[in-house]
């Protein structure tokens, strides 16, 4: 990818110059509002700082959650502000609106190397628009906050797979720069895609097939195993003709999952025993069972010791690995050993010297969740979603207009 970074922007004079970013702080909250897992604040740090330490008057536009076509107090990035100044050692204004009153006010009020945080920007309807029109209008209110010699700089790699106004449109508007987060994200990923060291192992996790299908037809090509576990391996399981009792199953993947198993039997590797349980609570009693064995009454909510045993074997001698989802429900501790014993021979395989990169999303909360080392892993993903579509091969609209 031919683009423009953020030390060709900073190469020019940036001090007192307005520059947007578009960083994802979408990071996960409990029920009293508090930051679960801040490491996407943390892996937009660079880049903010590089620009405030620069004299540039800094606007950051970001999500979280997904309102529904409005303001709601619950999606606040008020959190996420106080989390940033911590991180960035320097107070972060937020503004009360996204492109209101306030935040022209607070932007206009800017002096060099101040940060200033736009209001969720998903308050605004027009940032997810399918209208051209509303996101383009959306997007001259967005640059009027940094002035016509303004810099836009994309930083927020988990969004840079949709269309919208604060990711693509404002970039049609304003001299554009790849941040530090999204020019690192691409080179991981181009690394996965053109030049993979083998052999190459691919894990994958979550619950749906459906979800994953188009990743499941490319990395399987590409893979020398591919290893799945999940709540999307029971669909795969039932395709072979086994009961997997209460577990979750798609019904409509079964066929699907039948042809995959067939054209790459000797690719796509499945588990061999799962950790079952009554019902999906963390204090339901776990029992290990053959995977083949699956009682009825009982739905699997793990893969088991000897799933993760073969799945060990698989990654030890591989040279490039690539994970994306949980093996189990790894937020109940008695249906976390198949995540974290599959992270852990990831991370004993990266110490031998492969490259590993961990696929964003609930894969990244996971090593976090169970006091996995960051630094075990080559590369910790902030985009689970765009990671998949890059490797998909799919056009992200987000990176493609920085290229122009």
């Amino acid at each position: 990818m031919l683009v423009k970074t953020l030390d060709d922007l900073l190469a020019e004079d940036v001090s007192g110059r307005g520059v947007l970013v578009r960083s994802d702080l979408n990071v996960p909250l409990d029920d009293d509002g508090a930051i679960t897992d801040p490491g996407r604040i943390i892996a937009s740090v660079p880049t903010l700082k590089a620009l405030s330490d620069a004299g540039a008057k800094v606007v950051v536009t970001a999500h979280l959650g997904r309102p529904k076509g409005g303001p709601d107090p619950k999606f606040s990035l008020k959190p996420v502000a106080a989390a940033l100044s911590d991180e960035l050692g320097r107070h972060v204004q937020l503004a009360g609106d996204v492109v209101g009153s306030d935040a022209l006010a607070r932007s206009e009020g800017l002096t060099d190397g101040d940060t200033l945080l736009l209001e969720n920007i998903r308050f605004d309807p027009r940032e997810t628009s399918k209208d051209d029109a509303e996101r383009l209008a959306l997007a001259k209110a967005l640059v009027e906050l940094v002035g016509d010699d303004g810099a836009f700089v994309s930083d927020g790699f988990g969004v840079v797979h949709r269309k919208q106004a604060s990711v693509y449109d404002v970039a049609t508007l304003l001299p554009h720069y790849a941040g530090t987060l999204v020019a690192a994200e691409v080179k991981v990923l181009e690394q996965l895609t053109s030049s993979t060291e083998r052999p190459y192992a691919v894990v994958l996790g979550g619950s749906k097939v459906s979800d994953k299908l188009a990743v499941i037809e490319q990395l399987a090509q590409k893979a020398d195993s591919l290893l799945i576990g999940g709540g999307m391996c029971f669909t795969f399981l039932a395709s072979q003709g086994v009961s997997v009792g209460k577990s979750l199953v798609q019904p409509e993947m079964i066929e699907t999952c039948a042809k995959l198993l067939d054209t790459y039997a000797d690719v796509i590797h499945l588990p061999v025993d799962i950790v079952v349980a009554d019902e999906f609570k963390a204090d339901s009693p776990p029992e290990t069972v053959t995977a083949d064995r699956i009682p009825e009454d009982k739905m699997g909510l793990d893969i088991g010791p000897g799933s993760v045993k073969r799945f060990t074997t698989l990654l030890s001698n591989a040279k490039t690995i690539f994970w994306n989802g949980p093996m189990g429900v790894f937020e109940f501790p008695a249906f976390a050993a198949g995540t974290k014993g599959v992270a852990e021979a990831i991370v004993a395989a990266t110490e031998k010297g492969a490259f590993s990169v961990v696929g964003g999303g609930d894969s990244a909360a996971a090593v976090r969740a169970l006091d996995l080392p960051d630094d075990g892993f080559s590369h910790i993903s902030t985009g689970g979603g765009a990671s998949l579509e890059y490797l998909e091969g799919k056009t992200l609209p987000g990176l493609e207009v920085l290229e122009s």
